[in-house]
């Protein structure tokens, strides 16, 4: 009996190809274990499905045949399985060493290098200088409240969509920011897209950007490790490619230099809750490392301040949904609706209304992207009031359709 040919990996990127003369699906690897794109054509895409770890090749030429009349399928099956092991798409020993590799290679590094320089942003410091200040000069300032004097800031929420594309909500969030408040440590929770669910990633490494390397505060994260032992990966891998930090990291670093102190968690998905339709905290894991950020914020007072890269809804195409979405039409007024019903519940402190509404439709239609760092905040550093800076769509891709915004925090009691 032939060996089963090897599964297609799990965690792959997977979507309509956007290129007009190249149809079919574009596959990549968001972990940047391998750098290859391949775009499979719609005949051959229509074949992945023989690669679960149960059909073998024979399997896969007897389907290529059916779909193309052909009978001499044997190069082309032959090619499509040596395309995706060498791109290391495949579960097999190919990608074991890739990925074993490149962890390897992280852990080695002094420094958390810019993943998405040159790409989500410009990779030359003046550049990128001029890029932001325009973003922030073409941002309408933030209508001034009547009253008193308000309680000093706890923490922002940011989007961590391409900066591009969310260039007003990260105006509006980094406005928020005093001046003078280059001095704090900035707690940065970001959506951890990769990690493990239940888990929180943390890093040593200080971050480099074209602005220079800002310092993880080692202290702080010593604590996290040692106290929520079991809540933690250390040296998280996901820290290498994910954005939700680093678009961070590049924005304080444009008002306060590249020395400013960071303290980066990765927050994975909560998905004890929503499948038991119980609290976050039902997972110890979470439990725990909720617990001493919070020991944590409660000691270190005015001496923190939270950054949260958060997304809020994803419709369309590009996220497995059947109809193409278009940012504030249509299907997307209700997405608006329900969008701005679990803001409420942010800006109100209150995190079990808001988990609530999350776990609602188990969060399968709209899909937030930032819902773990939103609750982890709002339990970590309970008391605050919100005050939303800015709610806003944009299409990513012609047939999709990401949602974000910008909140700033304070305490609830002295908030005006």
């Amino acid at each position: 009996m032939a060996a089963p040919l090897p599964r297609l990996r799990a965690d792959l990127d997977v979507m309509p190809s956007p290129v007009p003369d190249q149809p079919g699906l574009l596959i990549r690897d968001p972990f940047q274990y391998s750098t290859v794109t391949l775009i499979i054509p719609p005949i051959l895409a229509r074949c992945l499905g023989c690669f679960d770890g149960e059909h073998d090749e024979g399997d896969l030429r007897a389907a290529l045949a059916r779909l193309t009349g052909q009978v001499a399928v044997a190069d082309i099956s032959k090619r499509l399985v040596t395309a995706l092991g060498d791109a290391g798409f495949l579960d097999d020993q190919r990608f074991a060493e890739m990925r074993g590799a490149r962890q390897r290679e992280f852990a080695a590094t002094a420094e958390r290098a810019p993943a998405h320089s040159g790409s989500g942003y410009p990779d030359d410091g003046a550049a990128l200088t001029s890029r932001l200040r325009g973003y922030f000069d073409a941002a309408k300032p933030a209508a001034k409240k009547r009253g008193g004097g308000s309680a000093p800031l706890l923490g922002i929420a940011a989007p961590h969509v391409s900066p591009e594309g969310g260039r007003a909500s990260y105006a509006a969030a980094y406005r928020a920011l005093p001046p003078g408040d280059g001095e704090r440590i900035f707690v940065v929770l970001g959506t951890s897209h990769y990690g493990e669910p239940d888990r929180f990633g943390l890093t040593r490494k200080p971050f480099a950007t074209p602005f220079g390397v800002a310092p993880t505060e080692l202290a702080l994260v010593n604590e996290l490790a040692a106290g929520a032992r079991r809540s933690v990966t250390v040296e998280d891998y996901c820290h290498a490619v994910e954005h939700s930090i680093e678009f961070q990291v590049v924005f304080l670093q444009y008002l306060y230099g590249p020395r400013v102190r960071i303290l980066p968690v990765l927050c994975g998905a909560f998905v004890g809750g929503p499948l038991a339709r119980r609290p976050p905290e039902a997972s110890d894991t979470v439990a725990g490392f909720i617990d001493k950020l919070g020991d944590m914020a409660a000691r270190e007072g005015s001496k923190l301040c939270f950054v949260l890269g958060v997304d809020f809804a994803h419709v369309g195409r590009r996220y497995g949904d059947a109809r193409a979405a278009r940012a504030y039409e249509g299907p997307l007024a209700e997405v608006a609706e329900r969008d701005d019903a679990r803001l409420d519940r942010v800006v109100a402190g209150d995190a079990a209304g808001f988990w609530n509404l999350v776990v609602e439709n188990g969060d399968d239609d709209l899909k937030w992207c930032g819902s773990s760092p939103l609750y982890t905040f709002l339990r970590a550093v309970p008391g605050v009031r919100g005050r939303r800076l800015a709610y806003e769509h944009w299409n990513i891709d012609e047939d999709s359709v990401v949602s974000f915004g910008a909140v700033s925090f304070r305490q609830r009691q002295m908030a005006k």
